[in-house]
Order: C-alpha cells, then sequence, then structure tokens
C-alpha cells in the first residue's frame, strides 16, 4: 500500500494511522477523503469507544502532498472536512504525534481532543512558506486551543517548535521518551473506555462551543434516565470497576453534529 489510511480496532480502540511513508505521511487527495468516510464508520461502530490518530513509522505527517496542490486536485475544502470531521467525532480522539507534525497534520492533530507527543516531535503551520490562508475554522480552532499569541506566531512566522515549547504553549498534553509514547497512549486510552460514556459525550459537547439550554437539559435528562450516577456510585462503595452501560441502557443521543454512519467493515 503506496498510501491511504491504515485503519485497526483492537480492546475498543480503533487506530488509524496515516501512512504514506514515501513523503513522510503527507495527506493524498485520496486520503483526505478517506477520512470523514472512516471516522463515520468508527462511529457507528459500537464496539469502539475511543480513537487514536498516528502516522506509520517515526513521522506523524508533514502536511499535504504539496504534488495534490500544483495540480489543484486537493482544495482546501477537502481538509476543512477532513478536520471538522475529526473534531465532530463523538467519542474521545487521542493523537499520537512522533517526528514532524506540519501543515496539515498539525491541523489535524490540533482537532483532536487529546494530543500526547514524542521528546522528538516538531510542530508547524506551514501555509505562510506557500502563500495560503490558512482557513478560518482551523484558525478558530488552534487560537482556542493555544491562544491568539501562539497562533499567530506559528501562523506568521511558519517557523517549528519542539516538543517543550508545545507543552508549554498547551498546543500537547503530554510528551514521553520516544520509546514510551505508544506504551502510554494504550495506558491511557484503555482508561478511556472504561470511564462513563455519557459524561465524556456530554463534556465533549460542551467544550466545542456554546450549548442551547435545550441541549444542556438534554443531557441533565439523559443523566437522571441513564442510572449512570447510580452506578458510579454503587462501584464505589463496593470497591469495583463501574459497569457504565449508556448509551444500551437509554438508547443515548449523540448529539448535534455527530452522526453515525454505516457500521465499520474491519
Amino acid at each position: 500500500m503506496e498510501s491511504g489510511l491504515l485503519c485497526t480496532v483492537s480492546d475498543a480502540v480503533a487506530t488509524v494511522r496515516l501512512h504514506h511513508p514515501a513523503k513522510r505521511n503527507a495527506m493524498t487527495a485520496a486520503m483526505w477523503r478517506d477520512l470523514p468516510v472512516t471516522l463515520d464508520r468508527l462511529a457507528a461502530d459500537p464496539g469502539v469507544r475511543a480513537l487514536v490518530l498516528t502516522g506509520s513509522g517515526d513521522t506523524f505527517c508533514a502536511g499535504a502532498d504539496i504534488a495534490d496542490l500544483r495540480g489543484d486536485s486537493t482544495p482546501q475544502g477537502l481538509a476543512v472536512a477532513a478536520e471538522e470531521a475529526l473534531a465532530a467525532f463523538p467519542k474521545p480522539t487521542v493523537a499520537a504525534v512522533r517526528g514532524f507534525c506540519v501543515g496539515g497534520g498539525c491541523q489535524l492533530a490540533v482537532a483532536c481532543d487529546l494530543r500526547f507527543a514524542a521528546q522528538d516531535a516538531r510542530f508547524g503551520i506551514t501555509p505562510a512558506k506557500l502563500g495560503i490562508a490558512y482557513p478560518a475554522p482551523s484558525t478558530r480552532r488552534l487560537v482556542g486551543l493555544v491562544g491568539p499569541a501562539t497562533a499567530k506566531y506559528l501562523l506568521f512566522s511558519a517557523e517549528l517548535i519542539d516538543s517543550g515549547r508545545a507543552l508549554r504553549t498547551g498546543l500537547l498534553d503530554e510528551v514521553l521518551p520516544t520509546a514510551e509514547l505508544d506504551d502510554r497512549v494504550a495506558a491511557f486510552t484503555r482508561t478511556l473506555t472504561g470511564r462513563s460514556r455519557l459524561t465524556q459525550a456530554a463534556a465533549k459537547e460542551f467544550a466545542a462551543g456554546p450549548v442551547p439550554p435545550e441541549r444542556a437539559a438534554h443531557w441533565l435528562r439523559e443523566s437522571e434516565a441513564s442510572g449512570e450516577a447510580q452506578e458510579g456510585v454503587a462501584a464505589f462503595l463496593e470497591r469495583r470497576t463501574p459497569r457504565f452501560a449508556w448509551p444500551e441502557t437509554s438508547g443515548g443521543d449523540r448529539g448535534p453534529g455527530n452522526p453515525g454512519q454505516a457500521g465499520l467493515a474491519r
């Protein structure tokens, strides 16, 4: 396989691997198009509780494939659609970053809920080198994560920053020795899969922006009807692992902007 997305599911965690080793996992037009389709399938799979986005080999993603840009076969809209699909994914998402995370790769990492990186990771957003206006939704998401000053530094200069600076500015959540990254991400996603999906879904929707009163009321009703809180308290008192069953117990709602589509073919 010369380039594409490699998808596996194990222990309730889906791993989507950006695979284009000849060009440091740069995103081709086909990869941009395939990502929303892949995410829709994983969103609809009840066996998936969390998602990890990473790259093949020792690089996360070097951006968009410049050969596609030269032929204008990768309109900016494809990248934005993929980014928005990732941001709207209804389950927790973690970017596992090693090596270069640049341009469209950084755009995808920022769209994940959390970002763990190896010490050797380097980050940059490089449209200023190409004379391209960075998309407005991507800019707002970046500003929301790192603040306007760091966002302007990255966008104005197109310079790369190391993992230490990325951690200090809020671009990263954790930095690990390179050899420990995979084990830490695996351990953390195991933790995620054991927590309440209702709590995670509500928190993800609330963190995305202003919440209409009817959505806040929906989640309150859902919490009361699901029995999740009662199970959590009982498990704590009984010193056992909670058995959270939502959405099976109540037909839980994914919320707006997080549709599930066809089941995953593995």
